[in-house]
């Protein structure tokens, strides 16, 4: 049997919070992460290897992502404040100041607007190409602290906050159209590459919801109290980590266990598939961050076949 060798990214001095990769460019494709020390890092999708940390912030990162391009970054944090960086030079072009701590940053689409989702229990949008430090929508109903936001399509954004209520809003109207309540509060949110699913981890769950009704489509048990989840872009696989350091792969068609490991020192706060499937990457309490092949003894990256050697 074939033994998994997951790449290990030093760096960060405190607990990985979040992971986010762009979609595939020219030049490959590129991750960053948050984290409590409150610098956030910029690196290559496919190796790992540091290009660059991103130095403004004065508390914890909670929340970072890249644009498609991976041109801009957005930051969300425990200074009150949400930036948005030129992810190629490292520079700072925006801060919006917020009431309370951001935990939440997502791009729309275009890369035109910027959803932040704060603790003060507001969502606002930011118009990118015209900075003016003002939200252009503020979207209120939600009665805690919000964890997760997500852009669905150009106008559509769902949210989780610390109850068991998953909002759909329409940024048209400004208001909450619909409503799914989960068995459980949902600790993270991440679309499937077409934007069709969303995935949820909440509790000891992994739940998929059809982005179109809102309507819970299945749901599988973990083994452990679970923090996040991914899906495959082919929707064969998602991987999922939390409470006990391990990182699960399951069958989405049946929620079957397929492997597990073993790398983290602490609680696995974050995982994400890259955009073309062949990795999938975790963020831990212990300040790493490892990579993982999809496909164990393949050659990809910094991996070859002599890396993966049998499992004894």
């Amino acid at each position: 049997m074939l033994k998994q060798v997951p790449l290990s990214c030093p760096g960060h001095t405190r607990p990985v919070v979040q992971l986010h990769y762009s979609e595939s460019t020219s030049s490959g494709y590129y991750l960053i992460s948050a984290s409590k020390d409150g610098k956030p890092m910029l690196r290559k999708g496919e190796t790992g290897d540091w290009i660059g940390t991103f130095q403004g912030h004065k508390g914890a990162v909670w929340g970072a992502c890249l644009n498609k391009d991976a041109s801009r970054a957005a930051t969300g944090a425990a200074d009150f404040s949400a930036k948005l960086w030129n992810a190629q030079s490292g520079t700072e072009q925006f801060s919006f100041t917020h009431k309370h701590i951001v935990k939440a940053v997502d791009f729309c689409e275009s890369g035109t607007k910027l959803l932040t989702g704060c603790n003060d229990k507001t969502l606002r949008i930011f118009d990118l190409n015209n900075c003016s430090g003002k939200p252009e929508i503020e979207l209120n109903g939600h009665k805690s602290a919000i964890k997760c936001s997500v852009w669905s399509s150009e106008y559509l954004i769902i949210s989780c906050a610390e109850d068991e209520d998953l909002c759909l809003w329409d940024t048209r109207v400004g208001t909450c159209v619909k409503t799914l309540v989960l068995e459980s509060p949902a600790t993270s949110l991440e679309l499937s590459h077409e934007r069709k699913l969303l995935v949820v981890a909440n509790g000891q769950l992994v739940s998929f919801v059809d982005t179109s009704e809102m309507t819970l489509i299945k749901s599988f048990a973990m083994p452990t109290e679970t923090y996040s989840a991914s899906v495959s872009p082919d929707l064969s696989t998602f991987v999922t980590g939390g409470e006990d350091f391990k990182i699960y792969k399951c069958s989405y068609e049946d929620g079957s266990m397929l492997e597990s490991y073993k790398g983290h020192f602490g609680p696995v706060h974050c995982v994400r598939y890259s955009p073309d499937g062949q990795v999938y990457c975790s963020g831990s309490e212990d300040g790493t961050i490892r990579l993982w092949l999809n496909t164990v003894g393949k050659s990809y990256g910094l991996w070859k076949c002599s890396e993966s050697t049998s499992d004894t």
